[in-house]
């Protein structure tokens, strides 16, 4: 019999993770997707298929505007520890 299949799954959690993966295969023919939340605060996202003999093809694009906020220095000085 022809391999069928479908999943997927998403994790966006209050520690700032959010990626997830869906993928749906029929036969030879896979078309699936993930994305990513990147550190730079873009989303980026992989659509993707594999059509047999043709291979694995994908379109990645990007969501947002990449956010470098300026450096904040730390007020709190802790001096190293010193031993002996």
């Amino acid at each position: 019999s022809r391999p069928q299949y479908n999943f997927n799954y998403a994790v966006n959690d209050a520690f700032g993770n959010d990626f997830g993966h869906q993928e749906g295969r029929d036969g030879y023919n896979t078309q699936g997707a993930y994305y990513v939340q990147l550190p730079d605060g873009r989303l980026q996202r992989v659509t993707y298929t594999v059509n047999g003999d043709q291979g694995y093809v994908a379109q990645v694009t990007y969501e947002g505007v990449a956010q470098y906020p300026a450096f904040q220095p730390s007020t709190f000085y802790s001096p190293a520890p010193s031993y002996g």
